[in-house]
């Protein structure tokens, strides 16, 4: 192998890792028929003239198990909260109670356990394409070292290391994604 050459794999398995959590994270706010704080995670508000986070405008809390609660501290910004949810396809109607937003959460039907398994399949998509991203940079690297003098079979060799580390992601990507949907259609 090359001395000059060594492909940062732990910066492409640190990336890869960054994508995973994200999809950790929108799993979590994809509900599965109980109440969640985490499920309001990807909703981001208008505030102040900035995209901001649900959970930096009011108090998120869980009162029941169907039901979730937004506190919202300035009462200017409770329209525009309510706003937020409606649009972040969540299927939850939000009721006004002066400053207080409350999301009953409903029963989940047939047909809506399907939309929220397909709308998991497109969170573990852009999973893939976002660790596919990563493989491509590393295979630029590799690429660029090629033109830059090394071996064929030291190309062969970081080509190979970059592959097993995105077939490995993408399985893990794959058996959480199974997961979800077999938690989302679960009644």
């Amino acid at each position: 192998m090359s001395d000059e050459f060594e492909l940062d794999t732990d910066d492409l398995k640190r990336r890869m890792d960054g994508a995973m959590a994200n999809l950790r994270t929108e799993f979590a706010s994809l509900r599965t028929g109980r109440a969640s704080a985490s499920m309001l995670e990807p909703v981001m508000v208008d505030a102040y003239g900035s995209m901001t986070p649900i959970n930096q405008v009011g108090t998120v809390n869980v009162p029941e198990p169907r039901m979730v609660t937004i506190n919202v501290w300035d009462k200017g910004l409770v329209g525009k909260v309510e706003k937020a949810i409606r649009e972040s396809g969540l299927g939850i109607n939000p009721q006004l109670n002066g400053t207080i937003i409350m999301l009953p959460i409903p029963e989940l039907n047939e047909e809506r356990r399907r939309e929220l398994g397909k709308v998991a399949g497109q969170y573990a998509e852009h999973a893939r394409v976002a660790i596919r991203n990563v493989r491509r940079d590393g295979m630029d690297q590799i690429k660029k070292a090629k033109a830059d003098g090394m071996s064929e079979d030291d190309q062969k060799f970081w080509e190979a290391e970059v592959q097993e580390l995105t077939d490995k992601m993408i399985k893990v990507v794959d058996e959480a994604l199974e997961a979800k949907q077999a938690e989302i259609m679960q009644v």
